[in-house]
């Protein structure tokens, strides 16, 4: 039998921290989260690998738990913050988000994974767990401090400018395969300028892939 609490020990010494991840408050919430409670019964004892984690049997997965934890932590959550968790699937980021902000809304649109999700987060009182688009976002409860995309995303997220604060912050993963990088955007006034903070990759979001182009 698999020794979970040993193998969060291993996925937070072993590939968080030495991934430059110093915030304590990230790192604790890591080590006390049983991720495997979030993946797949048939997954359990890959629930603590240095890799993207399959959650429905088809595209969609968890974060790399070290790409989960440099975004949070480049977002600079805070105690009060109000965050857009966009595609929690089955909600392992969201239950990280819960520990350091104040009220996270965690948003999916597969029917089944938003099921998992309302099931593992069920006695987290400051989550909601709602259904919808995941490239509209979640207007009702904006504006948030804090919007994270838990995948990667191959368009610049401009869309979502409007549901954050001035001055709140999106953390996603910008384009797919080996030139992807873990992005920072600033909203400020009317403008979203972002930063590239690490290289990294993630599978991506439904919706939010670019329209093909076609040359003559």
């Amino acid at each position: 039998m698999t020794d979970f609490a040993a193998a969060r020990r291993h996925m937070v010494d072993g590939q968080v921290r030495t991934a430059d991840v110093t915030d304590l408050r990230v790192l604790s919430a890591m080590s006390e989260i049983p991720r495997e409670r979030f993946v797949p019964p048939a997954s359990v004892a890959l629930a603590y690998i240095d890799q993207d984690l399959p959650v429905d049997g088809g595209s969609r997965r968890l974060l790399k738990p070290m790409v989960l934890g440099k975004l949070i932590q480049a977002a600079e959550v805070g105690a009060s913050d109000r965050v857009l968790d966009v595609g929690c699937a089955t909600g392992y980021g969201t239950a990280v988000l819960a520990r350091i902000a104040g009220q996270v809304i965690a948003l999916e649109q597969d029917a089944g994974l938003v099921q998992a999700a309302r099931a593992a987060l069920a006695a987290q009182l400051n989550v909601s767990v709602v259904t919808g688009p995941l490239t509209e976002g979640w207007p009702p409860g904006a504006p948030y401090d804090v919007v994270l995309l838990e995948g990667a995303s191959e368009i610049v997220p401009h869309a979502f400018m409007r549901q954050l604060k001035d001055g709140g912050r999106l953390a996603c993963v910008l384009g797919g395969g080996p030139g992807a990088k873990a992005m920072l955007y600033y909203r400020s006034g009317e403008e979203l300028g972002g930063r590239p903070i690490f290289d990294a990759s993630a599978a991506i979001l439904p919706g939010f892939t670019k329209t093909p182009t076609f040359a003559f």
